[in-house]
């Protein structure tokens, strides 16, 4: 769910807090979901405890998420996720037909694949 670039010249702390923030302010972590504890995200990222605690130190000081000692760190109530929503799903269709590109495939054939794969679902 969360991946770091360690090439980035954004810091894993805020590139981890980002992709938190977006994916509570799109709904997909709706309130009251549990975060992975700190040194299990950071287990899971291979990173340094005090660099998640960071990251969820100022999701909480954006009014993403609530920690309490012991009882882990979970989401709060956002309001509606429409258009930040829409606009993740097309950022993420934006990389996908860019790497179909890249691959030298087309449009059509990055389309058709979407089409077959949600036929499956």
């Amino acid at each position: 769910m969360i991946e770091v670039d360690v090439t980035s010249p954004s810091p894993p702390y805020e590139q981890i807090r980002a992709q938190l923030a977006q994916l509570i302010s799109c709904g997909v972590l709706s309130a009251g979901t549990r975060l992975p504890p700190v040194r299990q995200l950071a287990a899971d990222l291979g990173l340094a405890a005090g660099t998640v605690a960071r990251a969820y130190k100022e999701l909480e000081q954006g009014g993403y998420v609530t920690g309490k000692r012991g009882g882990g760190t979970r989401v709060l109530s956002q309001p509606e996720p429409g258009p930040a929503r829409a606009e993740l799903i097309r950022e993420h269709a934006r990389a996908y037909l860019a790497e179909v590109v890249r691959l030298g495939g087309t449009a059509e054939e990055a389309v058709a694949a979407l089409t077959e794969l949600a036929a499956e679902q």
